[in-house]
């Protein structure tokens, strides 16, 4: 017991330290001095500058970006879909995260999408106003004004309600994603109206205007809340979805409530890591990852063998994800079983250094078949104040459908549950009775926004991706703690492990010929693919270079770092 203790002590101690330090050396008289927004679109990054420069924080930044977000970029977030802010204020170092997530409406039950033959019918599951959960993101917005803004709510909504009024160019990522989605947005009348150009996929450059995204903006303006989740915005929103075949409710929702989070916390290389915890399966799993890779000597290790570690931690991340976890509110989750010392010393020991774990062999997998869309974006003020947002609508485009008289989608998230047990969703992911649909409900989720904090160093990052957002964000994380800039975690190659299917995916410059030749020797199957994931997006202050600087995904021309 001696040794695992010490372990535990050690770790203890070093979070207490950066705690400590981080408390006792800064001050919001102490900020950077310059701000940093880092997002998928440019005209978001400059809507956030822009109400800094009026005066606002971070959090009022935050807001401006997510609203201006759900306008340009329907392919990956809107109001009809949900949000994780996690937040750090620097007069304080309080730290917190803002859940936004969807939740089911009151007539959902676990069954809803099987067929007579207890199949899923995934089309219904993914497609149309019954995939819809009751949306979060601005009970999100009002909440971040009321409890950490500066301005009214009002005043940092404006550039998303001009966007929508006055339009704003197709990108290459909005042309891509709906090739893919036309056939589902042509469903729906509303939809296709706005979103498509006489019928079809709109050029790159097209404008596209939404008025009726831009009323139901002012309205959140001028009534906060009230004005989405009451009144003539909820009466729109719940006529067109029962109409379509949805189970919405006036009472869905207005009984929609904002949750506050405890962040999960973990130690790293003597960093504090501040991450999103459940309805999030992202910070845990990060906080096991990285707590079974830590001992391993990973600079001094040839490329196969380290990626091989990395992947072995994943899998068995990827595994207690399935098991375990859900919405905290329904179901007990091992918290700290699963982010302790003593529980990655377990799985350690079961890694061979040489050699992979096929998934069936690990407990908890019991006949699994096998078998992206979502935004990120970060923040950091003059004054030191942090923000790491995560915003979906689950795939690109959400559900495709647009209750008429309202300019946005309805998510289509309610495939984020386990629609049955051990059946993959959209993302290939499997859940079990954790994660069933009940009414009232959150489902469980990959994004991650996440806060390095040091005594050096202090960095935002986050990116989109389903299923693979925990294993880019740990990338990204590893590449920080090798003292690396955000331009650099954006831009590296990525791999990914998730349990279920068993194999190794990565990006087409991930891995060289050799690098997959040792790999398959050790018993992995490895997959490369062409088309490129994620796009994230990260900030950092470093302190002792006295500068902050900012990284975009490069992989979508779209986004935009800006320092000022």
């Amino acid at each position: 017991m001696n040794l695992p203790f010490k372990k535990i002590m050690t770790r203890y101690a070093v979070i207490c330290l950066a705690c400590a330090v981080l408390s006792f050396s800064l001050s919001a008289d102490d900020g950077p001095g310059q701000a940093a927004i880092a997002s998928a679109h440019y005209l978001a990054t400059e809507a956030g500058h822009e109400i800094l420069a009026q005066g606002g924080n971070a959090f009022d930044a935050a807001i401006a970006v997510s609203a201006a977000l759900a306008v340009v970029e329907p392919t990956s977030s809107g109001v009809g879909g949900g949000a994780f802010w996690l937040l750090h204020r620097a007069s304080d170092n309080f730290e917190v995260m803002v859940d936004g997530r969807e939740q089911a409406p009151a007539a959902a039950h676990k069954d809803m999408y099987l067929d007579e033959e207890g199949k899923v019918n995934r089309d219904l599951a993914v497609n149309g106003p019954l995939a819809g959960a009751i949306p979060g993101e601005v009970a999100g917005l009002e909440h971040l004004a009321r409890y950490y803004g500066r301005l009214p709510l009002a005043q940092s909504l404006q550039p998303a309600i001009r966007l929508a009024r006055e339009g704003f160019p197709v990108d290459e990522k909005y042309h891509a994603m709906m090739k893919w989605r036309i056939d589902v947005i042509k469903r729906w009348p509303a939809a296709a109206e706005v979103l498509l150009a006489n019928g079809e996929v709109p050029a790159v450059g097209h404008v596209i205007k939404l008025p009726d995204l831009a009323w139901v903006l002012q309205q959140v303006a001028e009534n906060g809340v009230a004005g989405f989740y009451f009144g003539p915005v909820a009466e729109r929103l719940v006529k067109g979805v029962q109409e379509a075949g949805g189970l919405w409710t006036m009472e869905d929702l207005a009984a929609y409530r904002i949750k506050e989070r405890e962040p999960i916390r973990t130690a790293y290389a003597d960093y504090e890591l501040v991450t999103a915890p459940p309805p999030s399966s992202g910070g845990i799993a990060l906080a096991e990852i990285l707590n079974t890779i830590e001992p391993y000597p990973l600079d001094k290790l040839g490329k196969a063998q380290r990626i091989h570690l990395i992947v072995e931690a994943m899998r068995r991340a990827f595994r207690d994800r399935a098991i375990y976890l859900g919405d905290p509110d329904f179901v007990e989750i091992p918290v700290e079983m699963l982010t302790s010392q003593f529980y990655a010393d377990g799985l350690r020991a079961s890694i061979s250094p040489d050699q992979a774990t096929p998934s069936s062999m690990l407990a908890g997998n019991d006949q699994i078949p096998e078998g992206t869309d979502t935004t990120h974006f970060s923040i950091i003020d003059a004054e030191g104040n942090m923000v790491a947002a995560t915003l979906t609508v689950n795939l690109p485009f959400g559900s495709g459908f647009m209750p008429p008289g309202t300019g946005f989608l309805v998510n289509n998230q309610m495939d984020d549950f386990s629609a049955k047990q051990g059946e993959p969703n959209a993302y290939g992911l499997i859940g079990f009775v954790a994660n069933e649909i009940q009414p009232f409900k959150r489902p469980l989720s990959s994004m991650s926004p996440t806060f390095m904090m040091g005594k050096d160093r202090r960095a935002a990052i986050g990116t989109p991706g389903g299923s693979r957002i925990i294993t880019m964000v740990l990338l990204g994380i590893l590449d920080f703690m090798q003292g690396n800039e955000p331009e650099s975690w954006v831009s590296l190659p990525r791999f990914h492990h998730q349990y279920v299917p068993d194999k190794i995916s990565a990006e087409s410059n991930t891995f060289s010929a050799e690098d997959i030749a040792a790999l398959e020797a050790m018993g992995h199957e490895v997959e490369v693919r062409e088309r490129p994931w994620g796009n994230m997006h990260g900030v950092m202050w470093n302190m002792e270079k006295e500068e902050v600087t900012a990284g975009s995904d490069p992989r979508w021309p779209s986004g935009r770092a800006i320092v000022k």
